[in-house]
């Protein structure tokens, strides 16, 4: 099930978000997440944020995070991956928006080809001036016969 985020979901979700990033992008130190813990958990209670809540164990195990088309980010806790629970939060904003764009790290293959089989192009190249790492602007567009 997917539903908005709730108060009480915003522990889980940072947790995720960091266990998620340290996994991920083994390649930027540890110290950069945890260092971006506090703020990213703030954020985390002000932004649209979808979660996915497993049927199994009624237990949160990923979620979206929006800031109007913009995805910040799309995080599945890792025993839960490859389940395709982050294919059906993307699916659940496509639903609602027409166009969408993010940030994502070159060096995270996985997550760039997964966006580019969702139908996302790669835009722009850029250097995340935080991280020193190359990084790709890619958007999606519904199709106008989709409507």
């Amino acid at each position: 099930m997917i539903r908005e985020l709730h108060k009480k979901d915003i522990d889980r979700v940072a947790e995720i978000w960091l266990d998620t990033n340290l996994k991920a992008h083994d390649f930027i130190p540890p110290e950069y997440w945890k260092a971006n813990y506090d703020a990213v958990r703030e954020m985390i209670s002000q932004a649209e944020v979808y979660v996915y809540i497993g049927e199994d164990k009624n237990e949160l195990q990923g979620f979206i995070g929006l800031d109007q088309e913009y995805i910040a980010g799309i995080f599945v806790w890792r025993e839960a991956q490859g389940r395709g629970i982050g294919k059906r939060l993307l699916d659940r904003v496509k639903e609602e928006k027409r166009k969408l764009t993010l940030n994502v790290y070159a060096r995270n293959m996985g997550a760039v080809r997964f966006y580019q089989r969702e139908g996302f192009q790669i835009v722009e190249e850029t250097v995340d001036e935080n991280t020193g790492e190359i990084e790709y602007f890619m958007c999606w567009e519904q199709s106008p016969w989709d409507s």
